[in-house]
C-alpha cells in the first residue's frame, strides 16, 4: 500500500505542474508548449510500442477511434484551457476550480446510481462552494480595473478545463469499466498518439518566435518534463496507484493535485498565499475529502461484493483511469 500511495502522490505532483508550466516558458505561448508537450508524449508512446506489451492488440476500430478522440480532445483541450487560465488569473484560481473535479464526477455518478444520501453531501458541497467563492472573490477584488477582464476570462478558462476533465473522465471510465476493458498502458498509448495528432492541428496558432538561448533551453526542458514526466510517467504512476490501492483511497489522492498546483504557483510568484487564498483552498480540499469519505461510507454492499468476486486482473483493469 505504501508504494501505491507514493505512486499516487507522485502522479499528483506531476499533474500539478500544469498550473505553472505555461508561465515558466514565456515568451513561448501555451500553444507552443501544448504542441511540443503532446508531440513528445505521442512519440514516446510510439517508441514504447516497439515492445509488444505496449502495443494495442485486438482493439476494435471503434475503440481505437474513441481512444484517439479522447486523447485529442481530453488531453489537449484540458491543457490548453488550464494553461490560459493560469496565465490570465494567476496561481490560485485554476487549481482550486479544477480541484472540484472528483466531487462533480461523484455527484453525476450519484444521480445515475444512488450511492450516498444527498443529505450527507450538504456539508462537503457547502465547503467546496465557499472555498471556490472565497478564492475567486479575492482574485477579483485584488485586481485593478485593467486586470478585471483578465481574471474573469481566467475563471471562464478554468471552468472550461473542469468541464473537459469531467467529460473525459466519464467517457474514459465508461470504456475502462466495460465488459472487456483495454489494458491501461495500451490505452494510454492510443490516447498519447491521439493527443499528438490533436496538438498538430494547433500548428497554425503556434508562434515559436525566435528567443534567446536561455529561453529556448528552458522551453525545451519544460516540454520534455511535461511530455515525458507530466503525461506518460504520471499516467503510469497512476496505473500503479490504482492497482495497489482501493478506489476510494486513490480517488482521495487526486485532491493532492490542487495542493501541488497551488504550491508551485506560489513558489513561481515568489510569495506566500494571501489569507483568502489559503482559507479558500483549505475549505475546498476539506470539502472534496469529506465528500469522497461520504461516498466511501455509503458504497452499496452488493456492488462491493461483486467487485471483490471479479478476477484480480479484471479488478485491476477496472481501477485504471488515465487522466489528461
Amino acid at each position: 500500500m505504501l508504494l501505491g500511495i507514493i505512486a499516487g502522490l507522485t502522479t499528483c505532483a506531476l499533474w500539478g505542474l500544469t498550473f505553472v508550466a505555461p508561465r515558466a516558458v514565456a515568451p513561448f505561448t501555451p500553444w507552443d508548449l501544448t504542441i511540443a508537450r503532446y508531440c513528445i508524449f505521442g512519440s514516446a508512446c510510439l517508441f514504447l510500442m516497439v515492445d509488444r506489451r505496449f502495443r494495442p492488440a485486438g482493439f476494435a476500430p471503434s475503440r481505437l477511434l474513441t481512444g484517439l478522440l479522447l486523447g485529442g480532445a481530453g488531453y489537449v483541450g484540458y491543457f490548453v484551457s488550464a494553461a490560459f487560465a493560469v496565465q490570465l488569473s494567476g496561481a490560485a484560481v485554476p487549481p482550486v476550480i479544477a480541484g472540484t473535479m472528483p466531487i462533480f464526477l461523484a455527484i453525476i455518478a450519484n444521480f445515475r446510481h444512488r450511492s450516498a444520501p444527498w443529505h450527507s453531501l450538504t456539508v462537503p458541497l457547502c465547503l467546496i462552494a465557499c472555498g471556490v467563492a472565497i478564492v475567486n472573490v479575492a482574485a477579483i477584488g485584488a485586481a485593478d480595473l485593467a486586470d478585471m477582464t483578465s481574471v474573469l476570462l481566467g475563471i471562464v478558462a478554468s471552468l472550461a478545463a473542469l468541464a473537459i476533465w469531467i467529460a473525459y473522465g466519464l467517457a474514459n471510465a465508461a470504456v475502462m469499466r466495460s465488459a472487456d476493458p483495454p489494458d491501461g498502458l495500451q490505452w494510454t498509448g492510443i490516447q498519447g498518439i491521439g493527443a499528438a495528432i490533436g496538438s498538430l492541428l494547433l500548428l497554425p496558432l503556434a508562434s515559436f518566435e525566435p528567443a534567446d538561448a536561455a529561453s529556448t533551453y528552458r522551453f525545451v526542458a519544460w516540454a520534455l518534463v511535461m511530455g515525458l514526466a507530466g503525461s506518460w510517467f504520471a499516467t503510469w504512476c497512476w496505473v500503479v496507484a490504482s492497482r495497489r490501492l482501493p478506489l476510494a483511497l486513490s480517488a482521495q489522492l487526486i485532491v493532492a493535485e490542487t495542493v501541488f498546483g497551488l504550491a508551485y504557483g506560489f513558489v513561481f510568484e515568489g510569495r506566500l498565499p494571501h489569507p483568502a487564498e489559503a482559507i479558500g483552498a483549505l475549505l475546498q480540499v476539506c470539502g472534496v475529502s469529506s465528500a469522497i469519505a461520504a461516498f466511501s461510507r455509503n458504497r452499496p454492499t452488493p456492488r462491493s461484493q461483486q467487485s471483490q468476486a471479479l478476477p484480480v486482473t479484471q479488478r485491476r483493469r477496472n481501477q485504471t483511469l488515465p487522466k489528461p
